[in-house]
């Protein structure tokens, strides 16, 4: 007994061709894209890394010049004869201690708007 001989059609084949290509095209441009997502995740966790240590080592900065602010305070406190001189050194210390925060907190604001772009 002789097996029938079936050819595929032409048609079928050019069809099968090109759905094979155009398979091939979609996943090929999917991991294009999936590498894309991927180097700029990395992009951003470098930056926010980045940003998050500039932050922490600007936190460093300005408490060490808060506890230097506040013991050259005290210092000059402990060496004042009477209540009206403490008095104006405790002023001038509030005085000074808030335009230092005002100016830390801009460099906070700085930070945040350059991890921001």
């Amino acid at each position: 007994m002789q097996t029938p001989n079936f050819e595929m059609p032409t048609e079928m084949r050019d069809f099968a061709e090109k759905s094979v290509d155009q398979a091939r095209n979609a996943v090929g441009t999917m991991m294009a894209n999936a590498v894309k997502v991927a180097e700029q995740a990395q992009a951003s966790g470098q930056t926010f890394q980045s940003a998050v240590s500039a932050a922490i080592a600007k936190g460093f900065d300005h408490a060490q010049a808060n506890a230097n602010a506040t013991f050259d305070f005290a210092q000059k406190l402990a060496r004042t004869k009477d209540l009206r001189e403490a008095f104006e050194v405790q002023s001038e210390f509030v005085r000074s201690q808030f335009a230092a925060l005002q100016a830390q907190a801009k460099d906070y604001g700085a930070l945040a708007q350059n991890a921001a772009r």
